[in-house]
């Protein structure tokens, strides 16, 4: 035969060898942390409390591109009401905001002041 017979060698060899085989992946695996779901976690964070502020009359951005101002939003439903031109009021999903533009300011509470 021209090809000849192959010999498994021996299975000799220290463990720490097979151990330096995983210390690539670790790396690899905590630069991905880092650099990709750490950032992408604190960018889900910070969209989150952005959605918790808003309120009426804050002018934002959907996902889709339309600007508009806020009208009516509920706190324990998914949806808001945005005008996006005069008189033209649409429903959007709290989730497709993707920015807010500007914030009004909170109406200050006056105290009681006496009656004449």
């Amino acid at each position: 035969m021209f090809i000849s017979p192959a010999y498994a060698q021996a299975a000799g060899g220290d463990p720490a060898s097979s151990l330096t085989a995983f210390v690539p992946l670790v790396l690899i695996f905590v630069v991905f942390y880092f650099l990709m779901i750490r950032p992408q976690q604190k960018r889900m964070k910070d969209h989150k409390a952005m959605l918790d502020a808003i309120r009426r009359g804050d002018r934002v951005v959907t996902n889709g591109g339309i600007v508009g101002v806020i009208t009516k939003v509920t706190e324990n439903e998914k949806e808001i009401q945005v005008e996006i031109a005069e008189g033209v009021r649409v429903k959007v999903m709290r989730d497709m905001i993707a920015a807010v533009v500007s914030k009004t300011e909170p109406v200050e509470s006056k105290p009681d002041a006496p009656k004449t």
